[in-house]
């Protein structure tokens, strides 16, 4: 059965009239509220009575190099304005924080504690950010209908973090619906030992875990410098040996399917012509079709 989707209103605040500073962002029909601070801006919210209740909160890090991933920590407190305090001369990782209060103060200590743990859960999942938490936060035993507010919740944090920017519990690839028993995934199969799987997405190109890669690159690629992400993913992990191969470790987004084809292919690669589909149709002329169907679609007389 299909359910049909309503668009939703997002109201940004900036607190400091500064899209770098400090911002509000709530979401139409729902009692909670989202600060996102900076971690520079955690002095100035000491007046801001609604962020000394229960919350819980996301701490975000930037990556160390293209390869890494940014870095998160989860957590929850019952006075959000003090933990933050605590945080900036405790934890130096981090440069912006996320807090989610709920404006009829409805979220006691087991809320919180079930929050955190779930959206710990969901974050571990995804596989996006490297999680700092040392500990894997306990989850609260609350009763059904508390349980089914709080999911309820926390589907409104997600959509409320993933438009701030970070998709800490997006999914690199989303499920879809398999129309025809077309999988919608990409192939490159090539020389060295090359064989790889991935999928376009909105944030760029995944190359799915165990997809082998080259064994070796041509002279023409390391004269170039071409060969530093791929050495930097070798040297992070995300690349490993097996065998007398190697393969990815695990799913990694690239910023382009070229980025992917070249690190995969240990040469220059056009990822619009080394990528295709299971018929053998390049991304390029796969590209240029739905183009044309949706053309077609705006404009069906023409």
């Amino acid at each position: 059965m299909y359910v049909k989707k309503y668009g939703k209103t997002i109201k940004l605040f900036l607190m400091d009239a500064d899209p770098e500073g400090r911002m509000i962002c709530e979401l139409s029909n729902w009692t909670g509220k989202a600060y996102r601070i900076p971690r520079g801006k955690v002095k100035d919210c000491s007046d801001r009575s609604d962020l000394k209740s229960t919350t819980v909160y996301l701490l975000f890090g930037k990556p160390e190099t293209s390869t890494d991933k940014a870095k998160v920590y989860i957590g929850e407190a019952e006075n959000a304005y003090a933990r933050l305090v605590s945080h900036v001369s405790e934890k130096e990782f981090w440069n912006e924080a996320v807090v989610f209060i709920s404006k009829d103060e409805n979220l006691n200590k087991a809320h919180i504690k079930y929050l955190e743990s779930r959206l710990f859960e969901i974050a571990k999942s995804t596989n996006r950010y490297n999680i700092q938490n040392s500990n894997t936060p306990t989850q609260s035993s609350i009763s059904e209908s508390d349980q089914a507010e709080m999911e309820e919740f926390i589907e409104y944090i997600k959509i409320l973090i993933n438009a701030m920017g970070f998709k800490v519990f997006e999914p690199l690839v989303k499920e879809e619906v398999i129309i025809n028993n077309h999988d919608n995934n990409l192939y490159i199969k090539a020389a060295r030992g090359a064989n790889a799987i991935g999928k376009r997405t909105t944030d760029g190109f995944v190359v799915f875990e165990n997809s082998e890669v080259a064994i070796s690159t041509v002279e023409s690629y390391r004269k170039k410098g071409l060969n530093k992400l791929r050495d930097e993913l070798i040297e992070n992990g995300v690349i490993i040996k097996k065998g007398d191969g190697l393969i990815f470790n695990q799913d990694f987004l690239f910023s382009s399917p070229s980025a992917a084809a070249m690190v995969i292919m240990g040469r220059s690669a056009n990822g619009l012509i080394e990528w295709k589909d299971s018929s053998g149709t390049m991304l390029r002329d796969i590209e240029e079709q739905e183009i044309s169907q949706a053309n077609k679609q705006i404009h069906p007389t023409d």
